[in-house]
């Protein structure tokens, strides 16, 4: 069933203000695998780099860390610092699609 107005009126798409924000969509996609965001361990030994395509791009772990911590308290940490990271990623992309949405009019869809 096609949408219609009030008066009945047939409502047909702007298929190239469609094609546009699909553009945009897809520009935006590969923005976001360049965005880079880094988070690290309250003590600095572990540092996780990912990207705004939610995925991770390094871990690094100290020297010191792997022979001086417990393995589950390292592990624990690693765990704790990926998360950190990519909640960074997530609110980058969002504040990203945010603006995409706001600049096609489709106000603010994606939180940001």
């Amino acid at each position: 069933m096609c949408p219609h107005t009030e008066d009945g009126e047939l409502i047909v798409p702007n298929m190239v203000e469609m094609m546009k924000q699909v553009k945009q969509l897809k520009k935006m996609q590969k923005e976001l695998k360049r965005k880079i965001v880094s988070a690290s361990s309250p003590d600095g030994s572990v540092t996780v780099e990912a990207c705004g395509d939610m995925t991770v791009k390094s871990v690094s772990i100290a020297p010191e860390a792997m022979s001086g911590m417990d393995p589950k308290r390292l592990g624990d940490m690693v765990a704790r610092t990926v998360n950190s990271a990519m909640d960074s990623a997530k609110k980058a992309a969002a504040g990203d699609m945010s603006r995409l949405a706001e600049g096609a009019g489709l106000g603010d869809m994606f939180g940001g």
